[in-house]
Formats: C-alpha cells, sequence, structure tokens
C-alpha cells in the first residue's frame, strides 16, 4: 500500500516539476527576464523530455500548453543555447510519438516558425552548424505533415538556403543528411521540384551518388530518395536525360548489384530502379534507357534476383521499369476495326458509330505516345497552389445528385394510338378462352381446401379473394390460339401432388449421375482416327437422322408434359448417331439434359420441405437440347458472316460436370514469369517464330500442314477469334475481332483448336483485352469443350488453364482510333493447357456458351412440351433485328380455371413480371439463368404452377440477337451498347430496346404495370450474384447530403425482393447490391424503367463469369447448374414477394400464414414478421406513406459502411503480387479509388451480424 503512494506521489512530483518549468518559462517570455533563466529552465526540460516519455506525453496532450509556450520561447528568444535547447525538445517530441505529435506541432503553427528561424540563422555568416542540423532535422519530420509546407518553403525564400548549405559543405555529411532529408520533402511539391531543379540540385545529386562503396551509404540512400522524389517531375527528368544521367545510373545499379553480395544494401538498389522508374515517364527517358541496353540490363539482374525471395522488391520494380519501356506496338492487323462490316439503315449523326465512320483510314497505323505531353511543360508555371486543399476523401462523382432528375416522372413518351401497335402482343388482356379446352368448366367457390399436413401445397387461384371486376377492361376480342396441338396427341392432365410422389420422385443429382454412370460405362469407345475425321460439322453434311438425347430408331414425341419433379426412372441415356457423320461407325453418347438444380442441404434454409423441394428443384423432363432441331433452326440464322459451320459443343449440348471447380489458387510469381518471357521476345528476337496460324482478314489464307502447328478455327455461331500468329513452339498469340461497326470490345471468345499432342504444355495469349481488370487476376479459368471427351459420354464445358493472369501489354492504339476511350494499352489474358487427349478437337470460351440458335431451340421444346390445359404459353416475334433475326417475345401464366367471368375476371387482373436477358452479348450466363427461370415457370411442381396463378411473365429472353450471334461482347450491329439506348432509342437502329421500351410503355397506358422488372446481366470483375436497384434515398445519402435525404419519403419496398433471394438463393450476395442511381447509368434499362415507366421494383441482377465467396458456393467458380438453379430461385423469391405484399388477396387459414412465417424465420431468422409485411404492403398498394425520420437516421447510423449501398466495380483488392498489372501512370486514378473502396465496404462488426440485425437493418 505504501509502495503505490510513493509511486503515486512520484508520478505527482514529476507532473508538478513539468508544469511548473513550463510556468516559468512563460514568465520569463512574458518579463523578458534574463536569457540565463531562460537557459536553465530549457535545460531542465530538456532533461526530463530526454529521460521520460511520461513528460512527452503530457506536453503533447490535447490541451496542454507545453508547445505554445515552446515556440513562443523560440519566436523570442535572442539567446543562441536557449535556441538549441528548445530545438532539442522539439527533436525528442517528434521523434518518439510519430506522426501524431509532429502533425501537433504544425497545428500550433511549428512550420512558419522553424522556416523562419531557418531564414534569420542563414543570415549569420557562417551559420551555426549545431543550429542548421537541428532545424533541418526537425523541418524534415514535420514538413510531411503540413499540407502546406512546400508553399511556405517557397514563399519564405528556405528553397535555395538549404540547397546553397549542401554545396557549399558536401563533405561534412552530418550537416548535408538533414539537408537531403529536407530537400526531399520540398521536392514533394512539383513547383519546388522545378525550381530546384533549374538551380542545378539534381546535378548535385548525382556527385553525392556513385559507385558501390561501404562508407557512407546512408548518405547515398537519402540522396537517392531525394533524386527519385525531383525526376517526378517531367521538367527535371528531362534534365537528366539531356545530361546522360540515364546511363550513369544503368552503371551505378550494375556495380552495386555485382557488389552487394550479401544483399545489405537493398534499399540503395531500390532507391536506384525507383529514379529509373521516373526518369522512364517520359518517352525520352524510355529512349535513353533503351539505348543504353537498359532493357537487357535490368532483365539480366532481375533473372540473378529470383532464387533469393527478399529481393522480390527489386524484381517487381525492374519488371515494372521495363514493361513501361517495352516500345509500344500496334496490333498486327490491317485495321482495329472489325473484319466484318454491315451497312447500317440509318449512319447515327454523333456517338461513337458516326465518329467510326467518319475516321480516316490512316488513323489504324498510328501508335500513340502523346501521354507524356513532351511538349507542355507548364507544370511549374499553372499549377494550383492549393493543390494540397483537395479533399482526400473518396467522391465518386457519377452519383446523381439532382432530386429532380432521381424523381419517378412517368413519361409518355409515344401517344396511346401509337402504342396500340403493342396491343396484339397482349391477347391476354382480351382473350375470353371460349375456344380452349380449360381444365374445369365450373366456376368454384373462392375458399381454401387444403390442410397443413404433408407436403404443403401452396393455394392456387382457387383460393385468392375476388378482384374488383370494375377495373377489367374490354378487350379487342382476339382470339389466339396459345400453342398448336400435336395432330392425334391427347394432352394429359395434371394430377395432384401426393406425399408419396413427392417421396418417389424425389431424387437427388447424385443419384441420377450415379444411373448416368453405370449405363455410360457400356459405351463404346472411339479411336482417335474418328475423332480425327470429325473435322468439323457444316450445315450441308448434317443428316437429318442424327438424334442425340433420344433412342436410336424411336420417333421423338415433343408434345409430352414436362414432369412433377426429376425422372423417376432411368432414362434412355444411349443414342445412334447417323453414318455419314461418323463414316459408317456407331457412336454412343451420354444423355446430354438432365440439368436439375441440385436441392439444397443446408440447414438454415427451406428446403427441407417438401414444397421447398419441389419449388427450386429445375424438373427435368424430356430434354430441351436435341441436335436436329439445333441444325434446323441454324440454317435460319442470319449471321454477317453467314456461317456454315457448327461448332461441336452446340451441336452435342452441354451438362453440367458431375464434380465441383474450385477457383484456382494462383502461384506466387506467376505474371513476373509471364512478363519476363514477354521481355524475352525482345532481347531474344531470334528465338521468336513469329508465324501466322489463322487469319480472318486474309481470305487466301492457307492452313499450315506442318504436324506440330495446332489448327485454329472460329467460324461458326459465337464464334471470335481473328487472328493467331505463333510465338514459340508451344506458344501463341490470339488477337480477338471487334464488335461489328465498332474497333474495341474485345473480351468474348470462342474457339477451336485442334491437332494438338497430349502432354504438352501450350501457352495461350490473348493480347487485345481492354479492361484494366479482370477475374482471370482472382481464381476464374477459361473454359474448355473436348469432343473426344463428348464422345466418351462427358459432353460438358469445365474450367481448365494453369498459370493464369491479366496484365497490361505492349501493344496500344491511338486515342482517336478507340474513339477517345480511356486508356490506349491493351491487355493480355494468358493460360496454360495440358490437352488430355492426342489429336482432339478442343473449344475455349470466356464464358459457358448459349448462343441465339440454342435459345430458338429450347423455346420451341418448351412450346411442344407444354400442357395447354395448364400453363399459357405464347412465343412471339417482337421484332426483326438488324440483319432479320426474329427477337422472341415469351408470355408464361397460368390458364384461367375456366372461361367464366370471374375467371377470366382473375387471369386478366394478375399483375405482370416483365424479364429480359442479353442485351451484351457476352455475358453469356444471363442466357443460363434465364434457361433457369423459363423451365422452372414451365414446370409442373405446384409452387410453379401457383406462381403462374400470380403473376403474367412477359419475358425477352435474348435483347442483342445480332450481336450474340456474330461473337460481339458488348454491342449490337449498330455497334452501340443497347443498354445505352433506352431514354431515346432509334426504331431503325435500336430495334429490340424500342419495341420491349413500347411494350413497358403500353403496360403503363393501359394500367397494367409491372410489379417488377429485371434485367439479367453477368459481371467480369465481380464475384456472386446480386442486384442494382433504385432508390432516390439512398443516391441522395452517398453525396454526403444528409439534410436533403432526411426530407426525402421513399418507400422501401425495392429492398424486399434483392433481400428475399439474399435467403433463399446460395450464389446472391446482399452485401454487393446497390441501389444507388449513377449519372452513366441513367440510360440503362433499370434506371429508364424505374423513372420514366415508373416500376418501384427496377433491377438489373448480374451473375458473376467466375464464382462465390461466401454461402453455399464459397470458393467455388460458378457453373450452369448454379445459374439455372439462380433462375429458378428468383421465380421463388417471386412468389415469395406476392405472398408479402399481398397477403390479404389469399383467403388464408392463420394456420398457413403461420407455417409460411415459420419458414421465413427459420431462413431469415426475422425478429418482426409485420415488419416486413408492413413494408412490402405498402409497396404493393402504392400507398403514400412517411417513413419517420427518427428510423431513417438510426438506419443511416448503424450503416455508415453500409454493405448493401453503393459498391464499386473494381471490388477486388489489388492481388498480394506487389506487380501490378498496369505498369502505367494512367491507371493511378483506378489504384486510388480502389484504395478509398473501403469507405463502402462492410466492416468487421457488420460482417458478422445475425440474420435478425441484419433484417432490423435492412427492412425498417
Amino acid at each position: 500500500m505504501s509502495k503505490l503512494k510513493v509511486v503515486s506521489e512520484k508520478s505527482l512530483t514529476n507532473n508538478s516539476r513539468i508544469v511548473g518549468l513550463l510556468a516559468q518559462l512563460e514568465k520569463i517570455n512574458t518579463e523578458s527576464a534574463e536569457s540565463d533563466n531562460a537557459r536553465y529552465v530549457t535545460s531542465k526540460i530538456l532533461h526530463l523530455a530526454q529521460s521520460q516519455e511520461k513528460t512527452r506525453r503530457e506536453m503533447t496532450a490535447k490541451g496542454s500548453t507545453g508547445m505554445e509556450v515552446l515556440l513562443s520561447t523560440l519566436e523570442n528568444t535572442k539567446d543562441l543555447q536557449t535556441t538549441l535547447n528548445i530545438l532539442c525538445i522539439l527533436v525528442e517530441l517528434v521523434s518518439a510519438g510519430g506522426g501524431r505529435r509532429a502533425s501537433f506541432l504544425v497545428s500550433k503553427g511549428g512550420s512558419q516558425i522553424l522556416l523562419q528561424l531557418l531564414v534569420n540563422t542563414s543570415k549569420e555568416s557562417p551559420p551555426h552548424e549545431e543550429l542548421m542540423v537541428q532545424i533541418h532535422s526537425i523541418l524534415a519530420k514535420i514538413g510531411p505533415k503540413d499540407k502546406k509546407f512546400g508553399v511556405k518553403a517557397r514563399i519564405n525564400g528556405a528553397l535555395n538556403l538549404t540547397l546553397n548549405l549542401v554545396k557549399q559543405h558536401l563533405q561534412n555529411q552530418r550537416l548535408v543528411l538533414p539537408c537531403l532529408q529536407l530537400l526531399r520533402v520540398y521536392s514533394a511539391n512539383s513547383v519546388n521540384s522545378v525550381s530546384l531543379g533549374k538551380n542545378g540540385v539534381v546535378e548535385l545529386m548525382f556527385k553525392i551518388i556513385g559507385p558501390f562503396s561501404k562508407k557512407n551509404s546512408g548518405l547515398m540512400k537519402v540522396a537517392l530518395d531525394t533524386l527519385a522524389a525531383l525526376l517526378k517531375s517531367k521538367t527535371n527528368a528531362r534534365r537528366a536525360v539531356d545530361r546522360g544521367y540515364v546511363q550513369v545510373l544503368l552503371t551505378i545499379y550494375v556495380d552495386w548489384h555485382r557488389h552487394d553480395n550479401r544483399h545489405r544494401h537493398m534499399l540503395i538498389r531500390k532507391g536506384i530502379l525507383q529514379s529509373l522508374k521516373n526518369v522512364t515517364n517520359i518517352k525520352l527517358g524510355r529512349k535513353a534507357f533503351t539505348d543504353a541496353n537498359g532493357m537487357k540490363i535490368l532483365y539480366n539482374t532481375s533473372q540473378e534476383c529470383l532464387a533469393v525471395r527478399t529481393l522480390d522488391p527489386l524484381v517487381n520494380t525492374s519488371s515494372l521499369i521495363m514493361r513501361k519501356c517495352f516500345p509500344k506496338n500496334r496490333l498486327p492487323l490491317p485495321t482495329i476495326k472489325s473484319s466484318f462490316h454491315f451497312q447500317l439503315p440509318v449512319i447515327p449523326v454523333t456517338g461513337p458509330v458516326a465518329q467510326l465512320y467518319s475516321l480516316p483510314p490512316e488513323v489504324d497505323d498510328v501508335v500513340d505516345e502523346s501521354d507524356d505531353n513532351d511538349d507542355i511543360d507548364l507544370e511549374a508555371e499553372n499549377e494550383n497552389e492549393n493543390e494540397d486543399d483537395v479533399d482526400q476523401n473518396f467522391k465518386n462523382d457519377d452519383i446523381e445528385t439532382d432530386i429532380n432528375k432521381l424523381k419517378p416522372q412517368q413519361v409518355p413518351g409515344r401517344t396511346i394510338e401509337e402504342l396500340k401497335m403493342y396491343e396484339h402482343l397482349f391477347p391476354e388482356l382480351a382473350d375470353d378462352f371460349q375456344d380452349y379446352d380449360l381444365i374445369s368448366k365450373e366456376p368454384k367457390p373462392f375458399v381454401f381446401e387444403g390442410k397443413v399436413r404433408g407436403p404443403i401445397v401452396v393455394p392456387t387461384a382457387e383460393e385468392e379473394a375476388s378482384v374488383n371486376l370494375s377495373k377489367l377492361r374490354k378487350g379487342a376480342g382476339m382470339k389466339v390460339k396459345v400453342s398448336p396441338k400435336g395432330e392425334g396427341e391427347k394432352k394429359p392432365t395434371i394430377k395432384d401432388l401426393t406425399k408419396e410422389d413427392v417421396k418417389d420422385n424425389d431424387r437427388t443429382l447424385s443419384q441420377q449421375l450415379g444411373d448416368q454412370d453405370r449405363t455410360i460405362s457400356s459405351a463404346h469407345g472411339l479411336n482417335n482416327d474418328i475423332v480425327k475425321a470429325l473435322d468439323r460439322i457444316t450445315l450441308q453434311n448434317i443428316p437429318s437422322q442424327t438424334a442425340l438425347g433420344s433412342t436410336a430408331g424411336t420417333k421423338k414425341d415433343y408434345s409430352l408434359p414436362l414432369t412433377v419433379l426429376t425422372c423417376t426412372k432411368a432414362c434412355p441415356h444411349m443414342a445412334t448417331c447417323g453414318n455419314a457423320l461418323f463414316e459408317g461407325r456407331t457412336v454412343q453418347l451420354g444423355k446430354l439434359c438432365c440439368t436439375g438444380v441440385e436441392i439444397e442441404d443446408d440447414e438454415d434454409t427451406e428446403s427441407n420441405s417438401s414444397v421447398e423441394q419441389a419449388s427450386v428443384e429445375v424438373l427435368d423432363g424430356p430434354t430441351l437440347h436435341d441436335s436436329d432441331l439445333y441444325i434446323e433452326i441454324v440454317k435460319n440464322t442470319k449471321s454477317v458472316p453467314e456461317y456454315s459451320e457448327v461448332a461441336y459443343p452446340d451441336y452435342f449440348g452441354h451438362i453440367p460436370p458431375p464434380f465441383k471447380e474450385p477457383i484456382l489458387e494462383r502461384p506466387y510469381g506467376v505474371q513476373r514469369t509471364k512478363i519476363a518471357q514477354d521481355i524475352e521476345r525482345l532481347i531474344h528476337q531470334s528465338d521468336i517464330i513469329d508465324r501466322v496460324v489463322y487469319d480472318l482478314d486474309n481470305p487466301n489464307y492457307i492452313i499450315p500442314e506442318e504436324g506440330d502447328i495446332l489448327k485454329f478455327n472460329s467460324k461458326f455461331e459465337s464464334g471470335n477469334l481473328r487472328k493467331v500468329i505463333q510465338i514459340r513452339k508451344n506458344e501463341y498469340d490470339l488477337i480477338l475481332n471487334s464488335d461489328i461497326n465498332s474497333n474495341h470490345y474485345h473480351q468474348w471468345f470462342y474457339f477451336e483448336v485442334s491437332g494438338m499432342r497430349q502432354g504438352v504444355a501450350y501457352r495461350f495469349n490473348i493480347i487485345n483485352c481492354e479492361k484494366s481488370n479482370s477475374q482471370f487476376n482472382y481464381g476464374m479459368q477459361p473454359l474448355m469443350y473436348s469432343v473426344q471427351e463428348a464422345l466418351n459420354a462427358r459432353p460438358w464445358w469445365i474450367r481448365m488453364g494453369t498459370d493464369i493472369c491479366y496484365y497490361k501489354n505492349h501493344f496500344s492504339r491511338s486515342s482517336v482510333a478507340a474513339g477517345g476511350q480511356k486508356g490506349k494499352s491493351y491487355y493480355t489474358i494468358t493460360f496454360t493447357v495440358n490437352f488430355p487427349h492426342k489429336d482432339d478437337v478442343c473449344y475455349f470460351a470466356y464464358h459457358y456458351p448459349y448462343t441465339y440458335s440454342t435459345l430458338q431451340m429450347h423455346l420451341q421444346k418448351l412450346e411442344s412440351a407444354h400442357n395447354p390445359q395448364q400453363i399459357y404459353f405464347r412465343r412471339d416475334v417482337l421484332c426483326e433485328t438488324l440483319s432479320g433475326n426474329s427477337c422472341p417475345l415469351v408470355t408464361i401464366t397460368a390458364m384461367p380455371e375456366s372461361n367464366y367471368y370471374e375467371h377470366i375476371c382473375q387471369f386478366r387482373n394478375r399483375p405482370y413480371v416483365f424479364l429480359s436477358a442479353r442485351v451484351h452479348p457476352g455475358e453469356t450466363n444471363a442466357s443460363w439463368v434465364m434457361k433457369g427461370t423459363l423451365e422452372y415457370l414451365m414446370s409442373n411442381n405446384p409452387t410453379a404452377q401457383n406462381l403462374r396463378e400470380s403473376y403474367i411473365f412477359k419475358i425477352v429472353p435474348m435483347l442483342n440477337p445480332d450481336g450474340v450471334i456474330n461473337g460481339n461482347h458488348r454491342c449490337s450491329l449498330s455497334g452501340e451498347d443497347l443498354n445505352r439506348q433506352w431514354q431515346s432509342p432509334n426504331p431503325d437502329l435500336h430495334p429490340t430496346i424500342y419495341h420491349t421500351k413500347g411494350l413497358l410503355q403500353y403496360l403503363a397506358a393501359v394500367k397494367h404495370l409491372p410489379l417488377v422488372y429485371c434485367d439479367y446481366h453477368g459481371h467480369s470483375r465481380k464475384k456472386n450474384v446480386f442486384m442494382y436497384g433504385c432508390s432516390i434515398k439512398e443516391t441522395v445519402w452517398h453525396t454526403n447530403e444528409n439534410a436533403s435525404s432526411c426530407d426525402i419519403v421513399e418507400d422501401m419496398g425495392y429492398r424486399t425482393l434483392p433481400k428475399i433471394l439474399s435467403h433463399i438463393a446460395p450464389a446472391f450476395c446482399m452485401s454487393s447490391c446497390s441501389f444507388v442511381v449513377e449519372k452513366s447509368k441513367e440510360s440503362t434499362a433499370r434506371v429508364v424503367v424505374w423513372r420514366e415507366i415508373g416500376v418501384q421494383r427496377s433491377y438489373t441482377m448480374e451473375s458473376t463469369l467466375c464464382g462465390c465467396d461466401q454461402g453455399k458456393y464459397k470458393g467455388l467458380q460458378i457453373g450452369t447448374r448454379e445459374l439455372e438453379e439462380m433462375g429458378a430461385k428468383f421465380c421463388v423469391g417471386l412468389l415469395r414477394l406476392k405472398r408479402l405484399a399481398s397477403p390479404l388477396e389469399y383467403n388464408l387459414p392463420s394456420s398457413l400464414l403461420d407455417f409460411e412465417n415459420d419458414l421465413i424465420e427459420s431462413s431469415c431468422k426475422v425478429t418482426s414478421f409485420p415488419s416486413i409485411l408492413r413494408i412490402s404492403w405498402y409497396s404493393s398498394d402504392n400507398l403514400k406513406h412517411k417513413i419517420r425520420e427518427e428510423e431513417w437516421i438510426i438506419v443511416s447510423q448503424k450503416n455508415k459502411r453500409c454493405p448493401t449501398t453503393y459498391v464499386l466495380d473494381e471490388d477486388e483488392p489489388r492481388f498480394l503480387e506487389e506487380v501490378d498489372y498496369s505498369a502505367e501512370s494512367n491507371d493511378e486514378l483506378d489504384i486510388e479509388l480502389a484504395e478509398n473502396a473501403g469507405d463502402y465496404e462492410p466492416s468487421v462488426q457488420e460482417e458478422v451480424l445475425s440474420d435478425s440485425e441484419l433484417s432490423r437493418t435492412y427492412l425498417p
């Protein structure tokens, strides 16, 4: 006890002592007392500051006046010793406390006082050395913490004072060292850097640095850091180049590299490289570097450093310099415009297509390196003195801030008379169904007859309450057959699903695969010569008898209804292919169509109930793939190149492989290894073969006959490969074709490779990609389809390739030729493949291909297989595309129970759900999700039937048929991104968008506004599946204008559907969703349908091209099974939305509603079901309600880093490997955005919130 008391007293004594000393010093300043007293007091304070951290902490604590007293004394005293004492105290304070204490000193005006002291001291002749050392030491420490330090130093005239001090005392290392440190701080301001350069600072630095020496290594390191900072100025860099210093730097680097055997001076070597890196930012510097043989020097030295892991910073910096100095080349093409041309009916006046048509032909031959602004040397004179005042906080200028623009305003667009042209596409609103053979001819009372037992059957229209008959709109009396009935065919009725039926039919995917494997095991194998004989399938030699997926000799029956669940018995797996194709041999193929969605086994999902199992299963009825039918459809598909060949994968079909495909783990150093191999092309040019082996631009091109050369082809639907050049024996550069009527958008690829050898590693480099980053850097693999594997009953696309990376290369295009596109360099996707079979025919694709002909085949099969007594299915032609292909429009709902008035009335008053997909051809995953949606809607399980009875679905499954057919990545034949044309679509150039928007405008005009609009997309740089929606409040909130956002009243119903999906769909990620409206997206479907049509729940649903990093599929690459499942889950989510949004439309007993409540609570763990019901109810009836401001403020405070708000496209952190994939200065903005993106990412605390907490957060 006494010991504690002593310690406490001692502490009190020390505190009182420093406070007393500071008080004495302050009194001395006030009374102008003798200097001896000030000298004595400051020496005592210095002693305490040197010996006690507590004293230092107290003097810089918040509220302390100690710093002001010291600075005041320093400013007023004339005594040398007192000045030195105070400077030493300040050195002690800022040295031990890190950046915080330095900032504290700056905040008290320390910078200005010390700079003035420096100027005053320099007037003495000679200046006091110790004083100069201390002043420069302190200024070097606090300068980086003062945003205005560079301006203050220049105004006070301190720049030349420090520079002259170094010039006059070059041999005095003790004085020169802090002076160099301060010069480095001065140089952070480019105006100061140029000013110092004019006074000879660059030449001065080269007097200090030199060859390897064990002496003065510390001074050498600081001098190199200062030089690197100075050379960031282009003026100084040119001065260094003019004086031949690039050669000097290379010589010094080689000398240090050779003598630093123990790697003790790595920082000096890196400092030299940093100086080289900065001087090569200008064209003159790059030329001087290559002329001095710098490429070979750095290549050799970096290769010698690879064995030592600690030298990786040297290897990485060397790699960046070499990539930057690699001579820029144009692509080896006659023009970067597409190989194919399509004459447009109308040439736009403005926009990228108009610019493309106006370009002179010689633009393509320009290699643009004008990014250096060599002729502009005004950076110093024109620099904004207030540049340091720029707010460093992240702010996205793309977010719309105009409230008037954000508010949805239904724009008529076209008159009702003009919109009547779409009336024939809505016969369901007028048909009286008198000519249909409906299930029931008798009206049924609207009562609930089901019991909550066994498998729960979701209530259908039989239980729905009567609707307001006054809303019924008189139709035109148009009678349209829903679908043609087969001759002599009788459609069986659908029986009720019993518990035993579910149990017997509930076969898992693994059981199906097991049966399949047992059946396939008897398949005959094929010799390689057969595969070789299958050079390719053409439209001329396909026999009409070939049928995959059906038993040989059996007549195909397209009219069978879809089964309730999966197959109950083994389906015929064997199919005999036509003799003409296989030269008299019989080939047995596995069944190609069992693509059921895997049943969930998570304990926290609803799949443990029979109904929910039925609801998530994509049902397996008659196969949707038919090779004969596909060929017939392809014959009628119109392409610009007039394709006459069919790719094997499209002919054979695809089934998901029976195994999981994990996200690829990238080996360390793979990127720099690939870059080094690229650099070897320049250094060892004699080793490069450089032989063209495939060329679309040369119609007279002859395929090489050598046996060791791969053969390529892409002349089939959706194919994209323009040119192939053999670089080394087993390495090929591949060039993709631009979108037609465009000279960019290269990302989608789909091509054929043959003539390979087994066990050989082939490297493929796709060298003209354009996006600045890709999921190929984060575990995504390309897809490969082997014909030999397909013939061996394994017809599936698989993820393939190793040593995969994506990086900026040395090919470039002019900004003029790129239509003003940001970034003028291309990027490379590189991957290495070992083929499993010799002389196989393999296909590679960016993602799972899904062609226009495949869609037409699937729609035709769905139409022929459905039960017209149960399902209302229409397949109309919305319009014709530019090249004359039809754009399909699908209508799906349940047939009315009878043609009695109340049933027809209920039918016509079902809310609409409008879906679209594939506006971007390269986003094939959107079509697979749409396939899952269509198959689910056409299935016969009770949940799907209930969904059809709840909604009328209008679906445009492919908005850009021409782009898909011709292998485009993003555009249609008009050369424009169709998802940027929704505000003012041109009927001649954008017919599919024009008429799709017209359908929505027609629905709005006849008071049938869709409840939900969703456009399916794919995302190339993010994982998982997520949604973008539209919210005024969240958009304004993200602009930090909270005052205005608090005044906005908004229905929160737009969050309900994404929230539902986040709980029932394993691939869906709520934290990636965003409801912010950006300026750049205001002409997209999502925003236009929300703003102009008035659909509150207007979404874009983005599916990853790579895989998932959360949930059930975490760590796995996504496949067609998961994508189709997402499409089915979306349907289930719509049914949940219906139940939550309109609970009173169902005359349900409380027991069933409680059951539904239990289902939701078991999955979502919602603590307050009525609160969700309240929000959805408001949104359903469009009631105007005011969200309490306190409620929103609480949500806002909880979600300062809200995970369901604005998310940047670049959601991935840069790869841990230190090599920057960009290597050029024009990506610095992207780096800054990535560093600040964390402002909008969920915190660790939020990531571990319980589901109930999340529910309260997202659904207030």
